[in-house]
């Protein structure tokens, strides 16, 4: 069940819902340019005793595009307003890549909010990651409106470690196209810009799970052992 909800940080998100309401809250958090219907897949193979929400961030899919306010600290608050919004004391929250710091920002701000957390294709830190910083400055730091198609498709299949269904791939090919060059130019520019805030992480006690894939090309093993050692 798809649905939108406003919140008090000035932005309406949208989100997908399925499971019992009195089921464990399993929040979801999608990786950049992706939306909610990124985890359908995943949703579908999840028991009824999981009450599954994947949101849709700011400035992604069809939720609303402020003007500004695409760091991690920004997301985080809005998180906080859904779950204050649906009366969700805490929940599990499951972050994947750019999720996963947001993920990250959020229990180290709120530690009470958090029963546990997944880390899927995690990093410690994007500030100043040369990949990201590359793709900044051959695509993106001049990047206007509309955005190439050629450039989301190419960025969504270097995205892929191996082949996906068609039809879901252009679903997030689709999702990715209703985001405005000026989010991901802010969106990427936030993430080299945002100190490492991973030693924070000390402090938290939730149960992790860390999740990554030998092929992943973005978020490196050693990102995962140090997250794991912190």
């Amino acid at each position: 069940m798809t649905r939108t909800v406003a919140l008090p940080t000035g932005v309406t998100l949208q989100y997908i819902e399925r499971g019992k309401p009195s089921g464990l809250p399993v929040i979801f958090l999608h990786g950049v340019t992706d939306s909610c219907r990124s985890f359908e897949p995943l949703l579908e193979r999840l028991p009824e005793t999981i009450r599954a929400l994947a949101i849709t961030l700011r400035g992604h899919g069809a939720s609303s595009k402020p003007e500004d306010g695409y760091r991690y600290v920004d997301m985080a608050e809005d998180l906080r307003a859904f779950m204050d919004a649906l009366r969700l004391p805490a929940a599990v929250i499951a972050g994947h890549s750019m999720g996963s710091m947001v993920t990250q920002r959020f229990v180290t701000l709120h530690p009470d909010r958090v029963v546990g957390l997944v880390l899927m294709g995690a990093f410690r830190t994007i500030h100043r990651h040369a990949g990201v910083q590359e793709f900044w400055d051959t695509a993106l730091a001049t990047l206007t409106d509309p955005v190439d198609p050629r450039l989301v498709r190419e960025f969504q299949e270097s995205t892929l470690a191996r082949p996906v269904p068609p039809e879901f791939f252009e679903i997030v090919v689709n999702e990715s196209l209703q985001v405005p060059a000026r989010v991901w130019r802010q969106t990427f520019n936030g993430f080299l810009q945002t100190p490492d805030f991973s030693e924070e992480l000390a402090a938290v006690e939730a149960p992790t799970l860390i999740a990554w894939g030998e092929l992943d090309a973005y978020a490196s093993r050693a990102d995962q052992d140090a997250l794991h050692r912190t």
